[in-house]
């Protein structure tokens, strides 16, 4: 269950997703829009997960069964990935494949000069970014209680001034909740500082972790891209379904499962994933029967996800 997809992303095309946290959601934060769900296991300092040798051979062996490589090899976790004590030396042993390497994070942990050394051998990094106050970061990302506010914000400016890769932010917009002007002016002038190539502006496409998450109107939307743009932003908005073309590897339970454990798969994509395959369309109904994955509908959509509270 180590690497899955690849799936079509918004920012980078075809991304293999490599879930370098296993099992229930391990994380930093309990983000109230996480698409993940619940944080099931809340912890504020690095652990040691899946050696930097199962990471490569997972990552082999998927790439071998694809029929096109991805654009991505991207860290995307059920939970923050950063969290991995041997992130870093996963990285490079990648590199090997000659595919850029990704890592998606919520920016918590880059106070830890290791966890920022780590980072900066990737190619492409996205930084969370939803909020410049200390009421509101605590308000929508539910941080662990041992993270502090100004330790994190120096961390994420450290790492910023020193990378050289592909710097991205991504802030996440949540209705009533961080998507006011003054808010948003306060995030840009944070954002401004971190200089990245693109700042992408974001609302919850997926079921959230919590039922009264709503994403912002359009007026809120519009008025976000105009703040972040006048700050000086290069800002990019994600607001759509990334599309249904992801990619199998002829086990349709294994893509399913591995998929859904990370990202929700909305009826499209899995109606896709089992047409690739050529795989049973009652497939999702046995799975859901196994209490292996769930049914969610959110803005009028079906969606799989993967149920780690069966046992």
């Amino acid at each position: 269950m180590i690497s899955f997809g690849p799936v079509p992303s918004r920012r980078l095309g075809q991304s293999l997703g490599i879930n370098n946290i296993p099992g229930d959601k391990i994380c930093t934060y309990a983000c109230i829009y996480c698409q993940v769900g619940a944080t099931r296991h809340y912890i504020p300092a690095r652990e040691s997960f899946y050696s930097p040798e199962q990471i490569f051979a997972a990552v082999e062996e998927h790439l071998g069964k694809l029929q096109a490589m991805p654009d991505y090899l991207t860290f995307v976790a059920n939970g923050e990935p950063t969290l991995d004590i041997h992130l870093g030396e996963s990285i490079t042993r990648l590199k090997i494949f000659g595919i850029p390497v990704a890592v998606i994070t919520n920016a918590s942990l880059l106070g830890d000069q290791q966890v920022r050394d780590d980072l900066s051998l990737a190619d492409w990094v996205s930084v969370k970014v939803d909020a410049n106050d200390e009421a509101i970061w605590k308000k929508i990302n539910r941080p662990h209680p041992r993270l502090t506010f100004d330790g994190c914000k120096e961390g994420l400016l450290a790492f910023a001034s020193s990378y050289k890769g592909f710097l991205a932010t991504e802030t996440m917009m949540v209705d009533g909740v961080n998507d006011g002007a003054e808010l948003l002016q306060q995030n840009a002038s944070l954002i401004a500082k971190i200089k990245p190539a693109t700042a992408y502006l974001a609302i919850p496409t997926r079921p959230p972790a919590m039922r009264s998450v709503k994403k912002p109107d359009e007026a809120a939307i519009n008025r976000a891209y105009h703040i972040y743009s006048e700050a000086g932003l290069k800002t990019e908005l994600l607001l759509g379904f990334e599309g249904a073309d992801a990619g199998f590897t002829g086990d349709a339970r294994g893509d399913i499962l591995n998929i859904s454990a990370v990202h929700p798969i909305r009826e499209e994509t899995m109606g896709e994933i089992l047409r690739k395959n050529r795989a049973e369309s009652s497939l999702p109904d046995q799975l859901v029967r196994e209490k292996e994955i769930r049914v969610v509908v959110y803005q009028d959509k079906k969606f799989w996800i993967r149920n780690f509270t069966k046992r």
